[in-house]
């Protein structure tokens, strides 16, 4: 990894991604969400100005600039009014699994093509009957010869239709390992889930029936569960910093309507039952971002992190959640109309309190790591 990234060379990275997104719009994201295309012609974009590759090493075609920088993209991406949630995937997860534990080999196939946005990579490590519960993940890889042999089912997988290939967490006899896993590989089906939110990015339910793959496809075969906890804090950290850009996206678009929607003779940002919650979702939000950035920075140095990214992800989505919530109320009727790009996002904002790790989950790891308490799980 380079050095981290200046104030001043952040500044210019969410510049360059908010002209790029806001050319597209909110309307883009609507549009891309009723036609099911996982907003390609976006991705294409950000792959375009070296967004992508943010945190991706430099000598495979990124910028080496960390978690604090990609975090820096995906706040700017949501603040434009284009939440895709991939980017705390493909660049995040997947990217910095391949970057930290993959093989010559591995980097070279993939970590180039993850930055320029011309290659995809998904990540199945739900089960139906695990959760959040890694110990209890059933997905069995078996060796056959000089292959992997994979068997079982993920569930809610995002981007299946969308992805080269999906990054898979299986259990083998000394534990869990990471196999990359082609989309087209015989064996593999898809099956989607109907989720009532508006977003192009759609969920799966992927079946394993015995899918063989070479034993390349494993990723850092002597690292152990380390493979799989280097993706899981960038992913919170990057999502929390999505969140925050949903805020401010949200934030503005309603501050700007009250200084200008006049009742009774006043504007109605005037009247403090509309100003203050706003400005305490103004407040959450600062104190969201400040806390998104230090996980992330935390996470560059190389520190463990994780209660400081559970802190993040936690905090973000309450602060999304108030933050939309007051700017719907400040617009009354208007706040329900596609029309003002609030009520679009009521249904994303509130998944990520489910997912990527409940904020119940967050909370339990929060008190069992910093505050010594015993777990219930």
């Amino acid at each position: 990894m380079g050095a981290a990234p200046s104030a001043a060379e952040l500044a210019e990275l969410r510049a360059s991604v908010l002209r790029t997104c806001r050319a597209f719009g909110h309307e883009y994201y609507v549009r891309a969400s009723d036609a099911g295309d996982n907003a390609r012609d976006l991705w294409r974009a950000l792959g375009g100005i070296g967004a992508l590759g943010a945190g991706i090493s430099a000598e495979h075609g990124g910028a080496g600039a960390g978690v604090e920088a990609l975090a820096a993209v995906a706040e700017s991406v949501a603040r434009a009014g284009v939440p895709l949630m991939l980017v705390a995937l493909s660049p995040a997860v997947c990217a910095t699994i391949i970057d930290g534990f993959g093989s010559p080999a591995q980097k070279a196939e993939w970590l180039p093509g993850l930055a320029d946005g011309s290659r995809i990579l998904g990540f199945a490590i739900t089960e139906p009957d695990a959760g959040s519960n890694t110990h209890n993940i059933r997905m069995r890889a078996r060796r056959d010869g000089g292959a992997w042999v994979l068997s079982g089912q993920k569930y809610y997988v995002s981007h299946v239709d969308n992805a080269d290939a999906l990054l898979t967490v299986a259990r083998v006899d000394d534990g869990l390992k990471v196999f990359i896993v082609p989309t087209g590989a015989p064996g593999l089906a898809k099956s989607p889930i109907k989720v009532e939110i508006l977003s192009p990015e759609r969920q799966y339910s992927v079946f394993y029936d015995d899918v063989r793959v070479d034993s390349s496809a494993l990723v850092g075969p002597d690292a152990g569960m380390a493979v799989l906890h280097a993706g899981l804090n960038p992913e919170r950290i990057v999502s929390a910093a999505l969140l925050n850009g949903i805020a401010r996206y949200a934030i503005d678009i309603a501050a700007a309507y009250a200084r200008e929607r006049t009742v009774w003779d006043v504007p109605i940002g005037a009247h403090q039952a509309v100003s203050h919650p706003l400005a305490r979702a103004e407040t959450a939000l600062t104190a969201s971002r400040l806390l998104t950035e230090s996980a992330a920075r935390a996470f560059d140095r190389g520190e463990p992190g994780g209660v400081e990214a559970a802190m993040a992800k936690l905090t973000a989505s309450e602060a999304a959640t108030a933050a939309l919530d007051a700017a719907m109320q400040t617009l009354g009727g208007n706040g329900m109309s596609r029309e003002y790009g609030l009520a679009t996002l009521h249904g994303l904002v509130r998944l990520f309190r489910i997912a990527p790790v409940s904020s119940e989950m967050l909370l339990n790891h929060v008190a069992h790591k910093r505050l010594a308490l015993p777990r219930s799980y």
